[in-house]
């Protein structure tokens, strides 16, 4: 089973806006947000919420690439998240998310038995490629309860 198709499964908000998993690694995950009338806003452009879904969507796909290898002793949690929204969104939209620390210096934090906290940056664009949010959320890698 993919990232994509993991979270899709298990996080119910995903498969709900149909999110288009294009991309997964541990240095980049694109994902997409068809242009469903459905989830418009007032000006018939994607709702802000969605967009929010969507760029955290995106930080938690490159979040399981990067340290999925360490969901058995940790559990990956969002603390927090910051949007801003730069240009009206009209008719599909992509957000691109990348890691804001190296994936080596997270795990050697967690490895010296520290909550390690690290970014995730996220450009949400246009078919157009000009850029309508962005977006920072904040993750930790929860160790797990040794007990």
């Amino acid at each position: 089973m993919s990232i994509g198709e993991m979270l899709a499964a298990t996080v119910p908000m995903a498969r709900t806006l149909n999110l288009e998993f294009r991309e997964t690694t541990p240095d980049k995950a694109v994902v997409a947000l068809p242009d469903q009338s459905d989830y418009h806003n007032h000006v018939g452009g994607p709702h802000a919420g969605a967009m929010f879904t969507l760029g955290e969507s995106a930080s938690g796909a490159i979040v399981l690439a990067a340290f999925g290898a360490q969901l058995s002793r940790a559990v990956p949690l969002a603390v927090s998240a910051e949007i801003a929204y730069k240009k009206l969104a009209m008719g599909p939209v992509t957000a691109t998310a990348t890691l804001g620390r190296p994936a080596a210096d997270v795990v050697a934090e967690l490895d010296a038995g520290q909550r390690p906290e690290f970014p995730v940056a996220i450009e949400i664009q246009r078919a157009d490629g000009a850029v309508t949010g962005e977006m920072t959320v904040l993750w930790t890698l929860r160790p797990n309860d040794p007990s």
